[in-house]
């Protein structure tokens, strides 16, 4: 236990308050694994513990005092509570505070999280609580809920996501009763807010095989309430690994990606828009589709915004293909296409892609690209208009542009060119160029003007990409 969590008890002892370590940390740490996040329980009323620590803050109306310890670590200092009237399947609808520890450990979802380490104010010493068998769930590796499945679940329906969680986190086995309960109470998920799901797929997510908790979500009923575009993957047919489905590809997917947020979400739902674009035994467009329905999905549980892009970027881009023949400016391309901050977890997302159709994860050469994106990399590299040589400033007042919409695609084309090649980013080189694209560039657009309705009839024109020359 952290020197600065001990203090914080010992200042509640000191003052007549019975206070003790819970939770999440004290299991991690009788199973021996790295403890964060120490809480404490105990029964000093809030404004209490305000009173004694000063830089205390009152976080809710359940009893949570956010406490910083002397070493600048925060910590939730919470009154034993008896909960009662859970009216919506997700909080409490009315608190009473406490004054046991053993009360308040029996309103706690699982027996191993029903522990607590500390003593009364009259005791002489700290000691270990265990009022329902939580270490020996530890030691039996069990997760068990702490008396009937059904209330705990009915009370708060998150619990029940919180077990599959657990269940992959900890490599726990759910007992039957729990289980089976889970797979009872799983629709009241619906009731649950977008936040409270994020919170716990993406600690689901961190675990180190994330397919122990979604299988159990799968076949429990759970994903169906909370997550349906994924559970529409159960039973779709695909030709990877022979006997297994869509679900059993994303599932190998999501165990083969390395951590981290954006590329465990990306290889959860690289495949979300299958379902919905299968015909004739093919997916044709799935890509797009899912990276729109990835979009929804995590704007639904109202992930943060710079994620969700990351994520549905990833989504978009992962049915790409490379040849050896690309050539070095094929490469800058592709960099500049995915960018240069998101294309290694492309290519980590593929490999782990294919190690869920059964492949190599070096399937398709992925290694000899990653290569040559490594080389491109440390070059000097234009990759967007911000790196030219020139700006817009310079194109009005040295190549006779005007502001518009002209001056905007010859930017981009310059930009093409460069990434091409680079050895044109030079200011004289650019200006030439850009003097040369003028005419060009400017009678595509008075074509364009020409074609609207309402105007004289329409002049073929050709493609964007060949507006500037």
């Amino acid at each position: 236990m952290p020197a600065g969590v001990l203090r914080l008890l010992e200042r509640l002892w000191g003052h007549g308050h019975a206070a003790y370590v819970v939770g999440g940390s004290l299991r991690d740490a009788l199973m021996g694994r790295d403890a964060a996040d120490w809480d404490l329980a105990t029964s000093a009323r809030p404004d209490q513990v305000q009173a004694l620590f000063p830089d205390a803050r009152y976080e809710n109306r359940f009893g949570t005092v956010g406490v910083p310890d002397d070493t600048g670590c925060d910590h939730e200092i919470t009154t034993f509570r008896d909960e009662h009237d859970y009216a919506d399947f997700r909080r409490p609808h009315r608190v009473e505070f406490g004054n046991s520890i053993e009360r308040d450990l029996g309103r706690r979802d699982f027996t191993v999280n029903a522990l607590a380490w500390g003593r009364d104010a009259d005791e002489p010493g700290p000691h270990l609580i265990d009022p329902f068998g939580g270490l020996g769930d530890i030691v039996e590796r069990r997760l068990r809920t702490v008396g009937e499945p059904a209330a705990r679940f009915g009370e708060d329906a998150l619990r029940m996501l919180r077990a599959v969680r657990l269940a992959a986190a900890l490599g726990f086995d759910i007992e039957p009763a729990t289980l089976d309960a889970i797979r009872h109470a799983a629709p009241l998920a619906v009731h649950l807010s977008g936040e409270r799901i994020a919170a716990e797929l993406l600690r689901l997510l961190r675990a180190p095989r994330p397919s122990v908790g979604l299988r159990l979500a799968g076949d429990s009923g759970l994903l169906r309430a909370v997550l349906p575009e994924l559970a529409a993957q159960r039973g779709i047919g695909q030709n990877k690994v022979a006997g297994e489905d869509l679900w059993h590809h994303t599932l190998r997917t999501v165990d083969a990606a390395p951590p981290g947020d954006a590329i465990r979400l990306a290889a959860l739902l690289h495949d979300v828009g299958k379902p919905s674009t299968a015909a004739d035994g093919h997916f044709h467009g799935h890509d797009a589709v899912g990276a729109a329905m990835a979009e929804a999905l995590l704007r639904r549980l109202h992930l943060p915004r710079p994620l969700i892009d990351a994520v549905a970027h990833l989504v978009r881009l992962h049915m790409f293909g490379y040849e050896r023949s690309w050539s070095d400016a094929a490469v800058r391309r592709f960099v500049a296409k995915v960018g240069p901050d998101d294309v290694h977890d492309l290519l980590a997302l593929r490999r782990a892609d294919n190690v869920g159709s059964g492949l190599p994860p070096n399937a398709g050469r992925l290694d000899e690209l990653a290569e040559r994106v490594d080389r491109v990399l440390t070059e000097p590299l234009v990759l967007d208009r911000h790196a030219l040589a020139v700006n817009g400033r310079d194109l009005m007042d040295e190549a006779g542009y005007r502001p518009g919409r002209v001056l905007g695609r010859v930017i981009d084309r310059l930009v093409e060119r460069v990434v091409e090649d680079p050895s044109l980013n030079d200011r004289a080189t650019l200006l030439r160029l850009a003097r040369a694209m003028r005419a060009n560039a400017e009678r595509v657009d008075a074509e364009r003007h020409a074609s609207r309705p309402g105007d004289r009839p329409a002049i073929a024109r050709r493609p964007d990409r060949d507006a500037v020359t």
